[in-house]
């Protein structure tokens, strides 16, 4: 969908948690150019979450309106590492770690964003190039007491925590990436804001117009009360098979049904209001509505049929608690004497311990009966159905027939 004229601000704006400034926005659209969008991101794990996604969205908006829109590809500053929001230092990744990363980011970046629209940077085209000098002159410009003002540095200072002199040049360099391209206006998360402003001071530096902020509020993971992480594991990556998108997004609380549909599934405001609402109010099925939700959200990133296969199988394995009889992954019992072994080695478990506490809790079956004692030897002498909770499942064969 193409808008005339670049598009308005609350069309733009829609689904920002924080403009700065909105009246600089404003007068920057009436300047009747394309303006220069931008957005970073850095490559530190081979696959992203939902929650990067929300931003993206927000990108391939501007981009189908017509303006210039750069995705910058940290791999300059994934070797320094994001400090936002951490209480020790991120580990530095590798040039291998990063461009296997970056290949990544690209294939899933391309499920929400049309990469046709989209110019694709790397900022050590210009950070690489920065002499010894350079960077001098780059720091001289920012006091430790402005970096001090970011919180996570802040935090870590006051409770004698260790920030590494590498860390603050990761906001530097952020910000020197808005001077490289001139960016009128720049997207983020809301916990970027600090490095967001910081580019607004540089451009300041170099005689160029500040960049506007515009943030994106930050999506709630699984647990219902942390932002969505992997480090956290309450994320649902876009990589992920859809039988587990959906059975993940079936587990989210009624309560964030909405957010999820603003920003997971992209619907408008009054579509999430009313989601709220209704179910509320009695007149809608809170498990129908987050089974639509969940298959609308998995259909984006494996299309819709397997959406829909996804969701039957949620049906059947969950709901009815059949178990599955057909995609199975088969498992030769090799050594294995006991049901914890069993577990084990289908990956189930990192420990006979962890699988005998799976058991204790009631959580493994073999053919739909429930395991009960953690000793229990494996003597099923036909290929068997091993299950771990709702959603893990493996036909076990015996040896004499591999």
């Amino acid at each position: 969908m193409s808008h005339p004229h670049f598009a308005d601000a609350e069309y733009l704006l829609d689904g920002f948690e924080h403009v700065e400034t909105i009246n600089e926005f404003r007068a920057r659209l009436k300047l009747g150019r394309p303006l220069r969008i931008k957005l970073g991101i850095d490559p530190t794990s081979p696959d992203l979450h939902l929650g990067f996604m929300v931003v993206l969205h927000k990108l391939q908006r501007f981009a189908e309106t017509g303006h210039d829109v750069t995705l910058i590809i940290g791999d300059f500053t994934a070797k320094i590492g994001d400090p936002s929001g951490r209480k020790v230092t991120r580990p530095q990744l590798t040039d291998e770690e990063i461009e296997a990363n970056m290949r990544t980011y690209r294939e899933q970046a391309g499920k929400v964003l049309d990469l046709e629209r989209v110019r694709v940077r790397y900022n050590s085209e210009w950070l690489g190039k920065l002499s010894v000098a350079d960077l001098i002159r780059l720091l001289a410009k920012t006091t430790v007491a402005q970096m001090l003002e970011r919180n996570d540095f802040h935090e870590r200072y006051v409770s004698g925590e260790p920030i590494s002199l590498h860390e603050l040049l990761y906001p530097v360099a952020q910000a020197y990436d808005s001077v490289a391209i001139q960016a009128d206006v720049e997207l983020g998360a809301i916990d970027q804001l600090f490095n967001l402003l910081l580019g607004r001071h540089y451009q300041r530096e170099f005689g160029q117009l500040p960049q506007i902020c515009a943030m994106t509020p930050l999506l709630v993971g699984l647990d219902g009360t942390m932002k969505m992480s992997k480090s956290l594991g309450n994320y649902v990556g876009i990589s992920e098979p859809p039988q587990t998108q959906f059975g993940k997004l079936m587990s989210i609380p009624d309560g964030l049904m909405p957010t999820y549909a603003r920003y997971a599934a992209f619907r408008s405001q009054a579509d999430a209001d009313k989601l709220a609402a209704d179910p509320a109010a009695g007149r809608a099925d809170p498990m129908l509505e987050k089974k639509r939700l969940a298959e609308e959200i998995v259909a984006r990133y494996h299309g819709a049929a397997s959406a829909a296969a996804a969701a039957d199988y949620f049906e059947r394995t969950v709901q009815r608690r059949e178990l599955p009889t057909d995609g199975l992954a088969e498992l030769p019992i090799g050594e294995a004497a006991r049901v914890v072994d069993v577990i084990v080695k289908a990956g189930f478990a990192e420990s006979r311990r962890a699988a005998e506490r799976l058991i204790s809790g009631n959580g493994v079956k073999v053919d739909g009966i429930a395991v009960s004692d953690p000793k229990a030897l494996w003597t099923a002498t036909e290929p068997a159905v091993l299950s771990v909770g709702a959603r893990k499942f493996v036909r076990v064969v015996p040896n004499a027939m591999t």
